[in-house]
């Protein structure tokens, strides 16, 4: 193998934050073993720094069956992040995409939509949700469009889901840190700064592409009953995951919290969240339009 690269302190080091951060411990401690195995035998000799990262990866896979938890190779040395000055730099981009509110326009027959790109943490983005929120307040029927939405803050994901329950008495989800805690439930808020949307119907659309927090959304709308899923079923990226420098040269992502569903008792891991109403996600659109005023109508007809 690679002279700069040393296989044993790799797996030393992989073995000891698994350990110690990695959100399955009964995982973590599989993964140890096969590792050192595969190390004794001589698996990772004689193996370049991408090689061995691509070896080692599909090892972890094996064990642990979690598609986040892997080594990334760097060509060139990378230096240790700082982690507070990555997340300043990752709220200002989330605010220049006005706080991941792309679109609020109101539809035919009074339906309204919100196109997200992002779900803002609800301390600095909660304000231009709020606003969204505001100007479809009267709508008929509300589509929320989580095609492109690629993350999100558990908190910004519980702030939303707010204005569609009718007080703060829902809880949402729980978000364990680590192998055993610390865990935070996250609910319904029982003060919003406007108007609940209550009594009308609700669709979220959903791609191959939503993720995290877009995910998370739609996963607690649907487990709830508040809200129709349309569209495609999304990434499966449930476990949030943090950069671990190993090496110059080779970082682990590893996972560190997992999200669990207050009424499912689970999450969308690797598996996505289904669609309700399955159809490829160009169609999601219209498929939803029809399926709320069909509602809406219905609705009218027994008023």
């Amino acid at each position: 193998m690679s002279p700069n690269i040393d296989a044993t302190a790799v797996v030393d080091q992989l073995v000891a934050h698994m350990g110690e951060s990695y959100v399955f411990p009964e995982c973590a401690s599989r993964a140890a073993e096969l590792l050192r195995t595969r190390h004794e035998q001589g698996a990772y000799d004689e193996l370049s720094g991408p090689a061995l990262c691509e070896r080692i990866s599909a090892d972890l896979l094996e064990a642990c069956d979690d598609r986040h938890l892997r080594l990334i190779w760097h060509e060139t040395t990378t230096a240790v992040p700082d982690q507070a000055r990555l997340h300043d730099e990752l709220r200002e981009q989330i605010r220049r995409e006005n706080n991941g509110v792309r679109r609020v326009e109101l539809l035919p027959d009074g339906v309204g939509l919100i196109e997200l790109t992002i779900i803002p943490e609800a301390s600095s983005g909660g304000s231009t949700l709020a606003a969204a929120m505001q100007l479809v307040s009267d709508t008929a029927a509300l589509i929320l469009d989580l095609r492109a939405t690629r993350g999100g803050s558990p908190d910004g994901v519980a702030l939303l889901s707010s204005y569609l329950f009718a007080d703060g008495e829902v809880h949402l989800s729980d978000f364990v840190e680590g192998p055993s805690g610390p865990t935070r439930q996250y609910w319904t808020s029982a003060y919003l700064p406007g108007s609940r949307y209550l009594d009308r119907p609700v669709c979220a659309l959903t791609s191959s592409t939503t993720f995290s927090g877009g995910e998370a959304l739609a996963y607690d709308l649907q487990a709830h009953g508040r809200a129709v899923i349309v569209g495609e079923t999304t990434r499966g990226g449930a476990h949030p995951s943090v950069m671990v420098p190993l090496t110059g040269q080779i970082e682990l992502r590893l996972p560190v919290a997992r999200s669990v569903n207050a009424v499912t008792g689970r999450n969308w891991e690797g598996v996505g969240v289904q669609p309700d109403i399955a159809v490829p996600a160009s169609d999601a659109l219209d498929v939803a339009l029809r399926l709320v005023l069909q509602a809406t109508a219905e609705v009218s007809v027994r008023g």
